[in-house]
């Protein structure tokens, strides 16, 4: 029977990086063609919002006794429409190209995993589970290939969205920018502390979902056997037992994984009423109202990612602790050749 979750000790990250390094680099040249797509898709994303500004600016002439250009706001629209359409087509084929090279990455480990198999000891197999080498080549790799696939680009594009709005909102105002000064440590705080806890829990799921599969697996293989014992109610509490454990392995990873993305939020919240209260003492000292809804739309955009990241980050962990699995497996010693 598995260790109990909490005993579970953290993943190696640093040997997982460099494992899946190895598979990366064999599509380098797509990964880089993917990484500048990104770039100007954000860059493109990052001009809305100071188009939007010099529309609002543009018709709180009124307020002041001016008259509309509407040429200028037709074009800042034509402009926007143009800039978010350009980026949601590059992110549309951002995503088709990542999906492939993950899919083709997910083939090649299995690919090394079935090879591997095939050379490893008899006596490998006696101390293993049938269960759970199923479960590393297909819930694990399938685990590794989705975060391939979306968790990646949503890391490529979050630090480019976080670098291009702070230096926005500098550009607009520095005085604004100090508030992220309080809410973002905050934010890294809570995001430090929850992942820490969340690490060895997804490991410790990952393991026991792998146990209940190899005992599964045992059951229906020796089915004969246990009909001919009349062994049916010992082996439903043993399984009872088994998923039991499972499950609780499960909840406690999801529950707490799932904490870190409302937290984060509640600080950009908080961040973005403290923008909106200075924003309007600023309004009396010459900061435009278009100025600083370009502030806020920046803010969000500069949080939002943070926020993404710290949704994400239990989806990270759950792909390291397959990852893990899986390269264990594939770095296990083969059977010596004979003499």
């Amino acid at each position: 029977m598995a260790a109990p979750v909490r005993n579970h000790k953290p993943k190696d990250l640093k040997y997982v990086l460099l494992r899946l390094g190895k598979y990366l680099w064999a599509f380098k040249w797509r990964l880089i063609g993917i990484l500048i797509l990104t770039i100007i898709s954000n860059v493109l994303a990052l001009i809305g919002p100071t188009i939007s500004g010099e529309a609002v600016d543009e018709i709180s002439v009124v307020l002041d006794g001016g008259t509309i250009d509407f040429k200028v706001i037709y074009r800042c629209i034509i402009i926007m429409i143009i800039c978010y359409t350009l980026s949601a087509v590059m992110s549309f084929f951002i995503s088709r190209m990542m999906i492939n090279v993950s899919r083709k990455i997910s083939f090649k480990m299995r690919d090394d995993v079935f090879n591997k198999l095939v050379d490893l000891p008899v006596a490998f197999y006696d101390k293993t589970q049938t269960g759970d080498v199923i479960s590393r080549i297909s819930y694990d790799i399938d685990s590794i290939n989705t975060s391939l696939s979306s968790d990646l680009i949503q890391i490529c594009s979050s630090i480019i969205t976080v670098i291009g709005s702070l230096v926005m909102m500098i550009k607009i105002s520095p005085l604004l920018v100090l508030i992220f000064a309080f809410t973002i440590p905050m934010s890294i705080f809570i995001t430090t502390k929850l992942a820490r806890k969340t690490k060895p829990l997804f490991r410790a799921r990952n393991r026991q979902l792998g146990n209940l599969n190899a005992f599964v697996e045992e059951m229906f293989s020796g089915h004969k056997t246990i009909k001919s014992y009349h062994q049916e109610a010992t082996t439903i509490e043993e399984f009872d037992l088994v998923n039991e454990t499972t499950v609780g392995a499960s909840y406690e990873a999801e529950y707490y994984g799932s904490t870190i993305g409302p937290s984060v939020n509640l600080v950009n919240n908080i961040s973005l009423a403290l923008i909106s209260m200075f924003g309007a003492i600023l309004y009396f000292y010459g900061l435009t109202l278009g100025k600083i809804q370009s502030f806020v739309l920046y803010s969000r955009k500069f949080s939002g990612p943070i926020n993404e990241f710290a949704n994400i980050i239990s989806d990270l962990q759950s792909a390291s602790a397959a990852a893990e699995r899986v390269f264990r497996l594939i770095d296990q010693e083969k059977e010596a050749s004979d003499s």
